[in-house]
């Protein structure tokens, strides 16, 4: 046996104990979000969400809302508020004036809680960096800079087996 075959021999135990070893990734890569399937597939729910935002896909951004959307506008009067119903309008007037979206997360909190044993929840905390363009008064395009925080609320749907936006888009 020639000394390359034998140290070739030699490694193939310490390698195989090296890869037995490496534990996956505790975090979510570029997050503090913990690795864990379900944790995945929430953001990965927001990613596809957040592409679709930046694609303007309205129909797709409805897809993904549950029935039971409603967005609380933030203000006392309660007159900004809407449902589902009102999501597609609102979400076809936003887009189609808008231009060149650019909308960047950071996770910073994923938590799930669970109502009954059907009905869960996951409230997910993100940083949002966004830019788009939208013509101004004079019909000229200028850009907008946006940086927020928000939390989007996902509730389990069994009927799509697929986390639903209720809050948050």
């Amino acid at each position: 046996m020639h000394h390359y075959q034998k140290s070739i021999l030699l490694s193939l135990p310490l390698l195989a104990l090296t890869v037995a070893c490496a534990a996956p990734a505790k975090n979510i890569p570029g997050t503090k979000i913990v690795n864990s399937s379900e944790n995945r597939e929430i953001v990965e729910t927001v990613e596809k969400y957040r592409l679709a935002l930046e694609k303007r896909d309205s129909a797709m951004l409805l897809s993904m809302a549950s029935k039971g959307y409603w967005e609380d506008g933030g203000t006392t009067t309660g007159k900004d508020d809407y449902g589902y119903d009102k999501l597609s309008k609102v979400l076809s007037e936003r887009l189609s004036s808008a231009e060149d979206i650019r909308y960047s997360l950071r996770y910073v909190k994923v938590k799930k809680r669970c109502l009954t044993e059907d009905r869960c929840r996951a409230y997910v905390d993100v940083l949002v960096d966004a830019s788009y363009s939208v013509q101004d008064a004079n019909e000229r395009l200028v850009r907008r800079d946006k940086r927020d925080q928000n939390q989007f609320v996902l509730e389990w749907d069994d009927g799509d087996a697929a986390w639903k936006f209720l809050s948050g888009m």
